[in-house]
């Protein structure tokens, strides 16, 4: 489909005059001077990850936000996909794997688990890269909301699987 979709606006694009091979080059030209403009982004959350899995904080802050992912009647089991997905899609990947090994695809924790990595964004990450990449350097609301509507994603699951 994608194919079709390019192949399509080169033909577009060849019927209106323009060069194509010139209209490529900017356009990759303009995406490699985003890439480098973001790349300070990008270590920084990556750094921050590996520190709170290395140093044992995300094993205390799980403890931490315990009482509260059962009051929002999440599985004690999902709690830290609850703070790792807004970090981190291939690490929350990984720990939804080792959810489902350890509690089953089809127990209410695995249930809960996947429905919150399918409804979910890597929220930190995404506002770094695509806030960075616009020049955007007061996110203002942008992460507290984006937080707030992932915290109800995780709640809307775990009252879907109860």
């Amino acid at each position: 489909m994608i194919a079709w979709i390019l192949l399509g606006a080169a033909f577009v694009g060849y019927l209106r005059g323009v060069d194509l091979f010139e209209a490529f080059s900017r356009g990759a030209e303009a995406a490699l001077k985003s890439a480098v403009r973001i790349i300070p982004y990008l270590a920084a959350t990556f750094t921050a990850l590996r520190v709170m899995e290395q140093s044992g904080l995300l094993e205390v802050l799980c403890g931490v936000i315990e009482p509260a992912t059962e009051l929002l009647g999440l599985p004690q089991g999902a709690a830290p996909l609850v703070l790792l997905r807004p970090l981190s899609g291939s690490a929350s990947l990984a720990l939804l794997g080792d959810i489902l090994n350890q509690y089953g695809p089809d127990s209410r924790t695995g249930l809960v688990a996947s429905a919150m990595m399918g409804s979910g964004e890597t929220v930190l990450y995404t506002c770094a890269v695509y806030l960075s990449a616009a020049g955007i350097h007061k996110s203002r609301y942008i992460i507290p909301v984006s937080l707030v509507g992932w915290l109800a994603g995780c709640v809307t699951a775990g009252l879907f699987f109860r």
